[in-house]
């Protein structure tokens, strides 16, 4: 009669189950919750939620940078393939999330590694209408910089 041993299972086999099982225990355990406790309704997020969803903004940045082409950073290729010494321009595009936090004045609180080094700074409003910023200040160590938008209409 042959034995038959088993292998110990992979721990990348038990993590995607671990966070399956936990997924459903916390669905679970959210479905659970009764409508309403001794008569009275749970509290609601929902009027806070619409309350101040039009303050969250929608920042799109673009970045010029100067790129070389490594393959022709050499300059017997260069020579070779006659091509110039010139760097390439290429434009990278960030997205972020930010908050108005002064309408009267326009001011939106967002992070700095979405903002940092931008050439155009392009505000989403909550109503669709897209509009220019500008850096007012920011600090890295913090990762907070803070916007103007115009403030018409906010």
């Amino acid at each position: 009669m042959t034995q038959m041993h088993w292998k110990p299972a992979s721990p990348s086999l038990f993590a995607p189950i671990l966070a399956l099982v936990l997924a459903l225990a916390s669905g679970a355990v959210a479905a659970s919750l009764p409508p309403a406790v001794d008569g009275q309704p749970l509290p609601t997020l929902a009027p806070m939620i619409d309350r101040v969803t039009p303050a969250v903004v929608n920042i799109n940045t673009k970045t010029r940078v100067q790129v070389r082409d490594p393959f022709f950073d050499d300059p017997i290729f260069r020579r070779f393939f006659n091509i110039p010494n010139q760097p390439r321009e290429r434009v990278q595009q960030s997205l972020g999330s930010g908050v108005i936090v002064d309408a009267d004045r326009g001011y939106v609180l967002t992070n700095n590694h979405v903002t940092q080094g931008a050439d155009d700074i392009d505000v989403t409003l909550h109503d669709n209408r897209t509009v220019k910023a500008r850096v007012i200040g920011s600090d890295p160590d913090t990762d907070l910089t803070v916007l103007q938008i115009p403030a018409e209409g906010l």
